[in-house]
């Protein structure tokens, strides 16, 4: 069964300031000399100073660094680091600037128990020719031994942290991340975690690049779902290059944001209620929706914009979720749409021509898509199959529908004609459950979420580590395009700039 839910928390900025109906606030954004990071550092007294620079309108850094090595009882190179505790996801894009120096000069992720170059640490490590490995120190003074990744010359490296047990996982971007993992070594609670550069030369210095930088807090294993939430980060990426940039981010959870108004805004939800930001002020203003304030994360403006469906939790039919359509800047009060007694209703499309709502319906027992026409609120089954059918989305021409069904097994993405006939498969993923398809503006993409095959094929929850992808409208492989840790509102609505060359989504951490 889909599990659904309105937000229980209120909504805050980083800043921690107080949004008002009336009133904008400035977001801030955290923009240090070291980006996320508290500070950088030579470890091992290197012959040759390394130096980071933070650039922070494209949020990437560039390193370069010395020392000798990362091996043996003492590590020397360059380091770019943070403090932090408990589990974590560490994360980025990575590529060694210029093609000379040594075939092992290595960059990569290095987690460590104190700024030494002798002490215990988990590294992750990228060299120059290609080989991968996962290298560990379990003694201070001691050997350092490694693990060998199939792996060779990725751009995308991770290092995580469960307990005392370690995964690097890496891929070329695009391509499913490769794992190698070890355990029992022995790592402080309080450890430092960054970015590193090492020549291999105490003569030479290396450079690379390191994009889509992230540090997560997972949500801890006794975290109950739907109750227990994480911050949010709402973030847009250029889709053919794949650079990503954090927006802003709050401590509260934020939800399934939508670019409107000729792409100088985001629409997204926390705590029921709607928020619109604008990009060239960083400013948020609450949107007002009169009575509707249980709003879930299943709202979609009307491919004009001139109208804005809501999917509210109705007090007056036992909480469940009615939908409603309003003027998309507020100035009206929402009207009922569907009727009270019929069961949960969450939409998630308006026709071009705005007479036809998509939602996913209980009825009779079961989640089903239908439609419903605005004027005389007859409901129309689309679907009716054993397994979920959900997530449909108008194409913009009208004449198809995109959604996600489990009907044969895992969750995949299908079409059908705007009448609910001639469904036809689209993706056939054995590694992945699909869910939510956003058809581009130019008719040539359909961007979606994947689930890994841990999660159930009815089921998309919040807080795991999932991918977005892209395949083309005609058909074809789908290709990832970012490897994040969300779920349950990262990509739940309609999110394609007009332009088609970006698309905005939510991620989290503690």
């Amino acid at each position: 069964m889909k599990n659904y839910c309105i937000l229980a928390l209120s909504f805050t900025l980083v800043a921690l300031c107080s949004l008002h109906k009336t009133a904008a606030q400035t977001v801030n954004t955290y923009q240090p000399q070291f980006g996320i990071f508290e500070n950088q550092v030579n470890i091992g007294d290197p012959a040759m100073d390394g130096n980071v620079a933070y650039d922070t309108k494209a949020q990437q850094y560039t390193i370069t660094g010395s020392g000798t090595n990362i091996w043996g009882q003492k590590d020397e190179f360059q380091y770019l680091y943070q403090s932090i505790q408990g589990d974590f996801i560490l994360r980025a894009r990575v590529k060694f600037l210029g093609e000379n120096g040594d075939p092992h000069r290595k960059i990569g992720w290095s987690i460590r128990d104190n700024l030494n170059g002798d002490t215990k640490h988990v590294s992750a490590a990228i060299h120059a020719d290609g080989l991968t490995s996962l290298q560990y120190r379990k003694e201070t003074g001691g050997n350092t031994e490694e693990f060998k990744s199939t792996d060779s010359l990725p751009d995308v490296i991770q290092l995580e942290r469960r307990g005392d047990t370690y995964y690097m996982a890496t891929a070329k971007w695009g391509e499913p991340l490769t794992t190698v993992e070890i355990g029992n070594i022995g790592l402080r609670n309080e450890v430092f975690v960054g970015l590193f550069v090492c020549a291999h030369d105490a003569s030479a210095t290396a450079k690379a690049v390191f994009q889509n930088v992230r540090i997560i807090k997972p949500m801890p294993e006794d975290g109950v779902p739907y109750q227990d939430y994480l911050g949010s980060r709402v973030e847009i990426m250029d889709v053919d290059s794949g650079q990503r940039k954090i927006l802003f981010q709050s401590a509260h959870s934020l939800q399934a944001p939508n670019w409107v108004n000729d792409d100088k805004e985001l629409v997204y939800n926390s705590n029921g209620f709607l928020y619109r930001y604008t990009f060239d002020t960083n400013t948020v203003h609450q949107v007002e929706t009169g009575f509707a304030t249980h709003n879930n994360n299943d709202h979609v403006f009307s491919f004009d914009e001139k109208l804005l469906g809501i999917s509210n939790h109705n007090p007056e039919d036992k909480g469940n979720s009615s939908i409603y359509l309003m003027d998309s800047k507020g100035d009206s009060l929402p009207r009922k749409i569907t009727k009270d007694g019929v069961g949960n209703s969450y939409l998630h499309s308006i026709s071009p021509d705005k007479e036809t709502l998509l939602f996913t319906g209980f009825r009779n027992d079961k989640f089903d898509i239908h439609s419903i026409n605005v004027n005389t609120q007859k409901e129309t089954q689309l679907t009716d199959t054993e397994g979920l059918d959900d997530g449909s989305e108008y194409a913009p021409d009208g004449k198809s529908i995109y959604f996600n069904s489990n009907r044969t097994g895992a969750m995949q993405l299908w079409r059908m004609d705007a009448d609910g006939g001639n469904p036809e498969q689209l993706t056939f993923d054995k590694n992945y459950n699909d869910w939510f398809p956003h058809i581009s503006p130019d008719r040539k993409w359909i961007a979606f979420i994947s689930f890994s095959k841990d999660v159930p094929s009815d089921d998309h929850p919040f807080y795991k580590q999932c991918t977005l992808r892209l395949m083309p409208v005609s058909g074809g492989e789908p290709k990832i395009i970012a490897y994040i840790y969300g779920g349950q509102g990262t990509i739940n609505v309609p999110s394609w700039s007009s332009d088609s060359k970006h698309i905005a989504f939510v991620t989290n951490s503690d």
